[in-house]
């Protein structure tokens, strides 16, 4: 059993004993039980429920393993040729490391 759920924005398949990461959730502590109500499609052992834009009664309850996760660094580098002109900036994204715990559709 796997649902589609929308957290932060973005949407993720989710099933029960999985880890995501997802965008950082504010003011969460590590060990914390959060229920997500945004499940946009259920799939039951082949029997597939799609939401108008959701499913009724259907919820995805995680568990927070870490609030806060840095991503991978990535580098933007800007030049303009024969002008002597070059920027450099770096960004680490912020995540939250979440545990399925339970899937109720």
């Amino acid at each position: 059993m796997y649902v589609i759920v929308e957290i932060n924005g973005q949407q993720f398949k989710a099933e029960e004993g999985k880890k995501l990461f997802v965008h950082h959730i504010q003011r969460v502590e590590s060990g914390a039980v959060i229920e997500f109500e945004k499940v946009l499609l259920v799939d039951n052992e082949g029997v597939i429920t799609v939401g108008t834009p959701t499913v009724e009664g259907a919820k995805v309850v995680v568990e927070v393993c870490a609030p806060l996760v840095k991503g991978d660094k990535v580098l933007v580098f800007h030049k303009k040729r024969r002008k002597g002109s070059r920027k450099l900036n770096g960004h680490r994204q912020q995540f939250t490391e979440v545990s399925i715990k339970q899937i109720v559709a």
